[in-house]
């Protein structure tokens, strides 16, 4: 039996500790191995870290950080490119006791503003750029009072992180920071809703990694290719090697499959965690190459429902011996379950074609999960007897040392997803509710279903999401499908739309749609299924490419079954204020070109005031417009161009 290199959840020791007892016990072994430039042929360069190393760097920046102001229980807006220094500045961070503030760059700048004006952090540390948007939002970034550039500091104050790091005196000694105090404050990605500040404490932490130790068989020796900077961390708890993969972290989904196996290869990475979207591409990639990774001998993916067309096409390119899993589990929570693909290629997936959902598999070690009853409202207090049999869909509650047990000041948000239970011994456990559909089987399998907030409420009975899907899912022509429902919650009107290859329109996508009705016809879960619509490319979150914008695409949906407005709606009338915007735009330039223009300063006055309006004004609603666009099926070009043209009479009506 292979003993833990994590310490135990229940002792004192916090991450800062970890990280400086494996450099003490290797400091020359590589702890981060990452791009730095190009070589002479194009290709990324990578340079390497070791432990010794970027622990001497962490306490550098921790005696620089506790100099200028920052010490246990700072909360700091953390926010620095995947690399050897973003890693030194969370442990050094977490060696004082200090809390840093994690947003992920993929949800936007609008979500991550209101995620640091809910903190209310006090210090800031981030490149110049960042930086620039904290002058200028005094709103969001009102109590900070400890700036901290990464780089050369511009037009405002504070401090910067190469000053920091020349700090003299004797190094700042360690906080006693560790069990029940707050490491970190983590976002979630506001997907399906606001995002909430999740509080990460060090007892959580260390359970995370311990259980993804024993769910995925990480050792000390492993080399793992990170897509997450949370991942590399635990990396540096492990004592492994982390490499950063070659890709954007905003887009993780759009990285170079190419790069991404140069970097695999060059390494000999044993281990990787992933999006689905980048393991398909991964995966087609290497069959298109007819190339192999005979080092990889571990793949985990989660972030989104894996689908298994995924799971297959990566085993037919992986060692026999090599282990692909599946986990699920939430910001809340990691993991809460985790599968391996014999057991979905082999059994569960067949299920999944009949609409029982998605297996994610079996509760990990030391996570305890129960079934009750759908409550779209606050559940106060867990009764005894609430939970339902195994087969009976309801919501997914999860409860256990890697369980984050609350949220950062936000009472309604913990009213709303957290649950207490008093046992018959009087102990008193918080349960998280994850907001899920899911049910366990016979065998203790725990199997997904869809969010309670995406579930179709039809008159008589409730429609889930997965289970619908994953019927529909299963046909060859079908890329994706996603379930929504339009109407009034208890009266909506199912309707699946559908991404494939078909073109729309054609007789080959009416003998797909007659197809997939009497597929639904054929099982439990779908029956009933009538409405099928075309939809070009699906509405996706923007890092992974996974999760379904499934409320963009009911919106959508309900614009395309409306009755056509009659030909002096209001909506259409709007438009003509746009239209006739731009037809004195250019008559009076036209006009100007080629004749003599009466000297008006009223006409003068308008039709500047007109040009402000129509381009400029325009040109700034087109970040709005296009998550809509790509939501009603308009490429990027189209939804810019017509934005131009009508401006938010066009893109709000979407």
């Amino acid at each position: 039996m292979t003993t833990s290199t994590v310490p135990l959840p229940a002792t004192a020791a916090g991450l800062a500790g970890c990280l400086e007892r494996n450099a003490a016990a290797f400091p020359h072994k590589p702890a981060v191995i990452h791009p730095d430039g190009r070589e002479p042929g194009g290709g990324p360069r990578y340079r390497e870290v070791t432990y010794g190393q970027l622990q001497d760097t962490v306490e550098e920046i921790a005696h620089g950080l506790a100099r200028a102001g920052i010490t246990r229980g700072t909360k700091t807006v953390l926010m620095a490119p995947p690399g050897p220094e973003l890693f030194a500045l969370a442990f050094a961070l977490f060696r004082l006791g200090a809390v840093p503030v994690v947003v992920d760059p993929g949800m936007g700048v609008r979500r991550m503003l209101h995620c640091y004006r809910a903190v209310g952090a006090e210090a800031f540390i981030g490149p110049p750029l960042a930086h620039l948007v904290r002058v200028l939002g005094r709103r969001t970034f009102g109590r900070v009072r400890i700036p901290v550039t990464l780089g050369r500091r511009r037009l405002w104050g504070g401090h910067t992180l190469a000053a920091l790091r020349a700090t003299a005196g004797p190094r700042t000694p360690a906080a006693d920071a560790g069990g029940d105090d707050l490491l970190m404050i983590g976002f979630t990605t506001g997907s399906t809703g606001p995002a909430k500040g999740v509080e990460y404490t060090h007892r959580m932490a260390l359970s995370i990694a311990r259980r993804i130790e024993a769910a995925h068989g990480r050792t000390r020796d492993d080399t793992s290719l990170v897509t997450l900077p949370f991942y590399g961390i635990l990396d540096l708890v492990y004592g492994s090697t982390t490499v950063l993969a070659p890709l954007a972290p905003a887009k993780v989904a759009q990285a170079d499959p190419a790069l991404l196996v140069d970097a695999l290869e060059r390494f000999g990475a044993t281990t990787m965690f992933a999006s689905p979207a980048l393991l398909r591409n991964l995966a087609d990639h290497l069959t298109a190459e007819g190339r192999s990774l005979p080092d990889l001998r571990c793949v985990v993916s989660g972030g989104a429902p894996v689908p298994d067309s995924v799971v297959s096409a990566l085993r037919t390119v992986l060692d026999e011996k090599a282990s692909v899993h599946v986990t699920y589990g939430a910001t809340e929570v990691l993991p809460i379950s985790s599968i391996e693909s014999e057991e979905i290629l082999g059994e569960t997936s067949a299920g999944s074609a009949r609409g029982a959902g998605t297996c994610v598999g079996r509760p990990v070690p030391g996570t305890r999960v129960r079934i009750v009853p759908v409550t779209d409202g606050p559940l106060a207090l867990l009764q005894p007897g609430t939970a339902l049999p195994a087969g009976s869909v309801g919501e997914i509650l999860v409860e256990g040392e890697s369980v984050s047990p609350r949220y950062h000041e936000a009472p309604r948000s913990d009213a709303l997803h957290k649950v207490a239970e008093t046992r018959p011994d009087a102990a008193a456990l918080t349960w998280h509710r994850t907001g899920d559909l899911g049910y366990l089987d016979d065998l203790g399998r725990l199997w997904f279903c869809g969010r309670t907030s995406q579930r179709v409420r039809a008159a008589g009975r409730d429609l889930h999401t997965v289970r619908c899907e994953g019927v529909f899912n299963a046909h060859p022509l079908v890329r994706r499908s996603a379930l929504v429902g339009i109407g009034p919650a208890g009266a909506q009107r199912p309707v699946v739309c559908v991404e494939t290859g078909v073109p729309a329109g054609s007789a080959a996508w009416r003998d797909l749609a007659a197809e997939l009705r009497a597929l639904a016809a054929e099982h439990v879960p779908t029956r009933g299924l009538e409405e099928f619509l075309h939809h070009p490319a699906f509405p996706v979150d923007i890092r992974h490419n996974a999760k379904i914008g499934r409320e963009q695409l009911a919106r959508w949906a309900e614009h395309r079954l409306a009755p056509p407005p009659p030909p002096f709606s209001r909506a259409r009338a709007a438009r003509l204020v746009p239209i006739a915007g731009w037809a004195y735009l250019l008559g009076g330039a036209l006009w100007a070109a080629v004749g003599d223009v009466p000297d008006v300063p009223l006409l003068r006055w308008l039709w500047w005031a007109d040009a402000f309006l129509s381009i400029p004004v325009h040109a700034a609603q087109i970040p709005l417009a296009l998550p809509r666009g790509r939501a009603a099926g308009h490429g990027g070009a189209a939804t810019a161009a017509l934005t131009m043209l009508y401006g938010a009479t066009w893109w709000r009506a979407l």
